[in-house]
């Protein structure tokens, strides 16, 4: 019983949708700094279901040990443009996305580490579309949610 339990809980983890906890200023004011766990649906990512303006969880292309969440804003053949230094210049740059990869930026374009330094990303690195968030939930003695006592 206990095997086949395991065996449910593996195969929706990693095939229909699974819980990811993500932190950092790169996708603020949409995620807190702090961190949220987020609800990821694996299953739209198979069936090419992702399009411009989903918020993605995709393994990081700069370290394949950590996975990262951003904001798709072009496709295969869009052309995207944004600006190369922000915080510095006006500068703005024009790309077109190569087909079969994705162009990402977290919505904090002054701390973020996405496509504008590491270019677009192969569509197979998107590991599921984040279709819900909660703020962390903090368990104590009453069972509720919310800031810690």
């Amino acid at each position: 019983m206990a095997a086949q339990a395991f065996c449910a809980v593996h195969v929706v983890n990693h095939h229909l949708c699974s819980l990811a906890f993500v932190r950092g200023p790169s996708m603020l004011p949409a995620m807190n700094l702090a961190g949220d766990v987020v609800a990821v649906d694996k299953v739209s990512v198979r069936l090419g279901k992702v399009g411009p303006g989903d918020v993605v969880l995709m393994i990081s292309p700069e370290d394949p040990r950590k996975d990262v969440a951003k904001r798709v804003v072009g496709m295969g053949g869009d052309s995207v443009t944004f600006l190369e230094d922000p915080g510095n210049s006006d500068a703005s740059k024009t790309v077109v996305v190569p087909e079969g990869h994705v162009w990402v930026q977290g919505d904090n374009v002054y701390a973020s580490r996405d496509s504008r330094h590491f270019g677009a990303v192969p569509y197979g690195l998107i590991t599921g579309k984040i279709f819900c968030r909660s703020s962390k939930c903090y368990i104590s003695t009453k069972s509720s949610c919310g800031p810690s006592p």
